[in-house]
């Protein structure tokens, strides 16, 4: 099977890590195809680079479809866009945070999940409300700004670990969710189960090809309406920019 993984900033070298964790712990038969977003921020750190991610997010998604991917993963702990590329797509399409707080629900009753800057922590508190942990997770920032974890000098990976050690012991989590894609090197250090949302990601998306399962398209997740869509985002437009449309929108991407 083939399974998409999607980076929605346009940072190159945050795919080529993701794509390693993924192909970690993917199948034998299952083929990795990684891209990169070809517009909108190079982090996404907060709502606003996260709502200027979404457009190119959409495009590389339905580009993956078209190409024949099974099922799409959307490699950013806000999980970007994941409504809406729901919506289009009809292919199964995973967001990094449900999947992994699902994952460490399987594990253990309490679990911290340790972010990067405190403006993404706000964000991921409202998925973990929304995704039904609130009673058993808690959330906690770094102070680690995105790009630094691609920065080998920085100390972002000490500050990292830092916090994970303080979540054992002033949380007591019994498990750790690492909270930015890219993470997955601080796995099987500290003695708990540490989840990496690529990787659970992965497995949960072999699992829905394997069953068969996409989403539902009655109700919320139904195919958008036709309509026109003016100005900047006319090539949007339901229709324009969807899986079954090989003239949608898709500039040169990077792809691992």
């Amino acid at each position: 099977m083939q399974i998409l993984v999607v980076n929605p900033n346009t940072t190159a070298s945050m795919t080529e890590t993701i794509a390693a964790a993924a192909r970690l712990v993917a199948g034998a038969e299952t083929e990795i195809v990684a891209v990169t977003s070809s517009m909108g921020p190079v982090s996404i750190e907060g709502y606003y680079d996260e709502a200027l991610a979404v457009p190119g997010l959409l495009v590389e998604i339905a580009a993956g479809e078209r190409s024949g991917a099974q099922a799409a993963i959307i490699a950013c702990f806000d999980d970007t866009g994941l409504d809406a590329a729901r919506a289009m797509a009809n292919m199964p399409v995973i967001g990094i945070c449900e999947a992994a707080l699902s994952t460490a629900s399987f594990i253990a009753q309490r679990f911290t999940v340790v972010t990067t800057t405190e403006r993404s922590r706000v964000p991921v508190e409202g998925l973990v409300q929304r995704y039904g942990m609130a009673g058993r997770a808690r959330v906690r920032a770094a102070d680690v700004p995105v790009l630094a974890l691609e920065d080998p000098a920085s100390d972002a990976i000490l500050k990292l670990r830092g916090e994970i050690a303080r979540a054992l012991e002033e949380d007591r989590a019994e498990a750790i969710v690492l909270g930015c894609a890219g993470m997955a090197e601080l796995q099987r250090e500290f003695g708990v189960p540490v989840i990496d949302g690529v990787g659970a990601a992965v497995k949960q998306a072999e699992a829905l090809v394997a069953l068969g399962l996409s989403t539902s398209k009655r109700g919320a997740y139904a195919n958008p309406l036709a309509k026109p869509y003016r100005g900047a985002l006319k090539s949007f437009a339901p229709g324009s920019v969807a899986p079954s449309d090989r003239n949608a929108p898709n500039d040169q991407n990077a792809r691992t």
